[in-house]
């Protein structure tokens, strides 16, 4: 008889009997009444889940789209009810689904291959193919928002801002570089103001994240508002008083009189005047980095100077 697991939690617990976790694409089936009287009659319609078995045993499901990728908002249904009302449909995930990932994938990867040797057009495009499968996929949205940023129009690139904003997918961990790079590239492209609703709205997602603190003061500074640009580092070295990239913004401020006596850490001014710029004296806030963000991009390429700390969402 094989063992049981138990994970403990408020409920009764998850039993698990060795079996492997639910994983792929299942389908549900409702029936619904169309037209009145004699005329009416009953339709079946079947909708395609992509789901995935969490630990604590309930099971996450996703809808697909008209084009059969996942998309668009996840919810959890618990275990028995899934196993009761959800059928498994291994074929169609072989038949339909694989080659529509396959080719929206695809066309991202290009689309990030073109943007690398500055081919702002040609990554638009496939950006625009991949959209055009899933016009919520995190990585198609923030690829051709930075290619928009790219290229300095902003106007397109405010439009993919309004929509990588309402996905909460975007703010997901898994895409934090992509979020630190499209952060970045609004304050390079001085829209400040989008850039700080963006980083506002992941404090709202993401508790107490040192970096995100950070690259939230240094939009404030940008915009002028000092005293909220000393809130927030206060707030990123209240949470790691260690933070280079934070400790340095600090002796900036410090250096440039715009910090009283006895308030916040205890650390050397730094920086003459002007906004904080790389070639300030003293300290060089964009090219401040972690030491544990990688020196390398995901392609093995060296990785180019952030201009704030990264912000880290795990």
């Amino acid at each position: 008889m094989a063992e049981h697991e138990q994970t403990a939690d408020n409920r009764q617990g998850v039993v698990r009997d060795g079996a492997e976790k639910i994983k792929g694409i299942f389908s549900t089936q409702t029936v619904a009444k169309v037209g009145t009287g004699t005329t009416q009659r009953k339709t079946i319609q079947k909708t395609y889940w992509n789901v995935e078995e969490l630990d604590d045993g309930e099971v996450s499901v996703q809808p697909l789209n008209r084009n059969y990728v996942p998309s668009g908002p996840k919810r959890n249904v618990p275990r028995d009810d899934f196993l009761t009302k959800f059928n498994p449909e291994p074929e169609f995930y072989i038949s339909t689904v694989y080659p529509a990932i396959k080719e929206m994938d695809g066309a991202i990867v290009r689309g990030e291959k073109h943007r690398e040797r500055g081919a702002a057009y040609s990554a638009e495009f496939e950006y625009q193919q991949a959209m055009a499968i899933d016009e919520e996929n995190v990585r198609a949205n923030f690829g051709l928002g930075l290619t928009y940023l790219d290229r300095g129009d902003q106007v397109k690139a405010n439009d993919i801002f309004e929509r990588l904003v309402g996905l909460e997918a975007a703010f997901d961990t898994e895409h934090k570089h992509l979020f630190n790079d499209f952060g970045i590239n609004m304050r390079k492209n001085k829209m400040y103001d989008q850039a700080l609703r963006y980083y506002l709205r992941a404090e709202e997602l993401v508790k107490n994240d040192e970096h995100l603190f950070h690259n939230i003061a240094r939009c404030y500074f940008e915009k002028g508002n000092v005293e909220e640009c000393k809130k927030y580092l206060l707030k990123s070295l209240e949470v790691n008083p260690k933070l280079d990239a934070s400790l340095k913004f600090w002796a900036f401020l410090k250096g440039r009189g715009l910090v009283a006596e006895g308030e916040g850490p205890n650390v050397a001014p730094g920086g003459k005047g002007g906004k904080p710029k790389g070639g300030s004296a003293g300290v060089n806030l964009d090219a401040a980095r972690e030491d544990g963000e990688p020196k390398t991009g995901d392609n093995g390429a060296p990785k180019k100077p952030a201009s704030s700390a990264p912000i880290k969402l795990d």
